[in-house]
């Protein structure tokens, strides 16, 4: 055999792509390897480390020019995941060991990194890879033994992790019996579903817990602001353990994002728990929106169907900030680069915190603030207006007097208050089963708006007259109705009444300039 076949496939933004790794071996010449198919330096580095490969493992080497294509032609191959296969489609057409069964390579994908000794590595990116092969009618695929856990999570194909060359080429020959890997995906998807931390670990601000309870309830943004030291971290990071839990579908959607970004290895496998990403205020546009010539998830994809969380939203860059507007209304980021057009998911629950000034202690009890107006007034205008009309609730987070922190009970758990976010949520998955893309609240167009948020007169009286005296905007209005909706839901009341108006009016405090 002249000619050989492998299916491998090559990443796309957070999707797989298929290619065909077509080895050609000519008969006279002397051995000369040449690849084609828009090969980045690493896959062209691959001819070396496979050749080695091939010898440390005792199978005979080629004497004779061999061609390498990757098909299709027009799509820039990246990374040293065809390492594996190169090899394979080398050693089939050496006739001493390329005794490979009929259709034995037309069935199974074949994806991995070798080291010079034959060992195989893992690689990045395997989840989508096995959901593409799936899709192509493979009915297996061979990947690095650390990532079989992971790519056997896709039911309706077999998953067989390899150590080394020699391993895969034996099982490929039928000589070697490998089992598939065997995973209880049930029992493993509610393994991975414990948190270590619990929202009663945060003592007192039963207040500032509510407006929480409520921003999960609807999917509503949320900015936190307070002295130092009053919890805003502590109470963000649990944030994610009373949202509700997440769906199979949810978790695979997130787990591939992690994947294509390098994050998941043998230990951590499966993303099967909400995402809490905090960056650091240092953090850039690409490294926030995703970017880079081969553009890799940024932070506001890796949060996706979780929380992105700002600490220290004014220290970040007003650039930065901005840049964020299309994720939070589109729910997904396009980044246009000379190798494609790239799409990532993006739908995450923005929570963000924020000292009142510079200093931090403006309004504090028991400390004096020494900025002045001017710099509190700079500090702000770090955020523009634009992106705080996207947050729903402003909450503020005062300090926590002794007797609170020495209290045994943190009041209620994450499962207590989880329960509560559930049924609000399933209230709005009913409401919005009809509609595209709105699944929560938040994310009402206005035509739902009119619809789902009508007010009696005394709630419109209320509203407008909030309107008028603090000079809300358009935006702002909007909000206050939505989450007047979650309000009313998280009661399992059929109607918005003039209390849920008041309690929303209360979370747009930095709308009525109090600082």
């Amino acid at each position: 055999m002249s000619l050989s076949c492998v299916h491998s496939g090559a990443l796309h933004g957070v999707d797989a792509l298929p290619v065909e790794v077509e080895v050609n071996a000519r008969d006279r010449g002397d051995l000369k390897i040449t690849m084609v198919g828009l090969p980045d330096a690493a896959v062209r580095e691959s001819v070396d480390r496979v050749m080695t490969a091939i010898h440390n493992c005792g199978y005979s080497m080629p004497y004779h020019p061999i061609t390498i294509n990757l098909a299709p032609a027009d799509l820039r191959k990246e990374g040293p995941s065809f390492d594996l296969p190169i090899a394979v489609g080398i050693i089939s057409l050496v006739e001493s060991n390329g005794d490979f069964p009929e259709d034995a390579l037309e069935k199974c994908a074949i994806v991995g990194e070798l080291a010079l000794d034959g060992r195989i590595r893992p690689v990045k990116g395997i989840l989508p890879l096995t959901i593409e092969a799936k899709n192509q009618g493979r009915k297996a695929i061979l990947v690095p033994k650390d990532n079989a856990v992971e790519a056997s999570i896709i039911d309706g194909i077999y998953v067989y992790g390899v150590s080394d060359l020699r391993e895969a080429v034996e099982l490929l020959q039928g000589e070697k019996n490998v089992a598939p890997e065997n995973l209880d995906r049930e029992a493993f998807f509610n393994s991975q579903r414990k948190y270590s931390i619990d929202f009663s670990d945060v003592k007192g601000q039963l207040h500032v817990k509510r407006a929480l309870e409520v921003a999960m309830a609807g999917s509503h943004n949320l900015l936190m602001y307070g002295p130092p030291g009053t919890g805003k971290s502590m109470l963000a990071k649990r944030l994610a353990t009373i949202l509700p839990t997440m769906a199979e579908t949810e978790a695979i959607q997130t787990t591939k994002i992690h994947s294509v970004a390098g994050m998941i290895d043998s230990k951590n496998s499966f993303i099967a728990t909400r995402p809490f990403r905090a960056p650091h205020h240092t953090i850039s546009d690409a490294g926030l929106l995703g970017g880079t010539g081969n553009p890799t998830p940024g932070e506001v994809s890796l949060a996706h169907n979780g929380i992105l969380f700002l600490d220290e939203l004014p220290e970040f860059r007003r650039s930065t900030l901005e840049v964020m507007r299309q994720p939070l209304e589109d729910g997904y980021v396009t980044i246009s680069r000379a190798a494609g057009k790239f799409t990532f998911p993006s739908r995450f629950m923005l929570v963000a915190a924020m000292n009142p000034c510079p200093c931090g202690y403006l309004g504090d009890p028991k400390r004096a603030c020494n900025c002045s107006p001017v710099h509190i007034e700079r500090y702000r205008q770090r955020i523009s207006g634009p992106l705080l009309d996207r947050i729903d609730l402003h909450v503020e987070v005062p300090s926590v007097d002794y007797k609170e922190l020495r209290s045994e009970s943190g009041g209620e758990t994450s499962e207590v208050v989880r329960g509560r976010v559930e049924e609000a949520r399933e209230i709005q998955l009913n409401r919005f089963a009809t509609e595209d893309e709105t699944l929560t609240n938040a994310s009402m167009p206005s035509r739902l708006v009119m619809r789902y948020c009508k007010l009696d007169y005394p709630s419109e009286s209320m509203l407008e007259r909030a309107m008028d005296s603090l000079n809300f905007s358009a935006r702002a209005y909007d909000r206050i109705l939505k989450v007047s909706r979650t309000l009313a839901d998280l009661e399992g009341s059929f109607d918005i009444k003039v209390e849920h108006v008041m309690e929303a009016i209360q979370y747009r405090n930095l709308d009525r300039n109090i600082f």
